[in-house]
This record gives structure tokens, sequence and C-alpha cells, in this order.
């Protein structure tokens, strides 16, 4: 769109479809640490991301010879162009929001 293509085209890869769904295995960790701060919150789920993100692509830069978010050489914060440090806020923030779609889904079940 920002470059004036209204068809909306993309990309994806289905290797996605199953890295996207471990986040299914994220609902107790919510539950178990619902009691603590949430900056700790927040660092764990951060923390989380970052292990998924970094375990699901090396993994597929093994398996399948590319991995569909490689970081190399785009910024100085690449981890093996599998992880960005600089997301961390974002990861930080978007675990906390997650919480609550979780607590909202929770209520309307």
């Amino acid at each position: 769109m920002l470059r004036g293509d209204w068809s909306l085209a993309g990309k994806t890869y289905l290797w996605m479809l199953p890295i996207y769904g471990l986040g299914v295995l994220l609902e107790p960790i919510h539950d178990y640490i619902r009691s603590w701060s949430w900056v700790l919150r927040g660092f764990v789920w951060l923390s989380l991301i970052w292990f998924i993100e970094f375990l699901t692509g090396g993994t597929l830069a093994v398996t399948v010879g590319t991995c569909p978010w490689d970081y190399s050489g785009k910024t100085p914060y690449s981890v093996l162009g599998l992880i960005r440090l600089d997301y961390a806020p974002a990861w930080f923030v978007l675990g906390l929001l997650f919480e609550r779609l979780h607590d909202w889904l929770k209520k309307i079940e």
C-alpha cells in the first residue's frame, strides 16, 4: 500500500503455521506467572519468544536451508540472523498484550 499497490499480495511460508501454533503452549505459562509483576512477566514473554524464534529458525535453517525471517546483514543487533535484539521492546509489550487477549477470550468462552 505504501508503494501504491493495493492488491495486498503477500508471501508466506507454510512452516509458519506450526510455529505460530506453538503459541498454545504459552497458555499454562500465563496462568502460572499471572501473579508476578508485569515487568517480570514481560521479560518471561520476551525470553520465550526469543527462544522459540531462535530454536525454530535455527531448526529450519539447518533442515531446509533457510529461515523465513533471516535478519543477517540487516542490523547489527541480529544474533546469527535468527533473532533481533532491537525487537525486545516489541516482544515485551506484545507478550503482555497477549495476556489481555487470553483473559478476554477466557471470559467469552
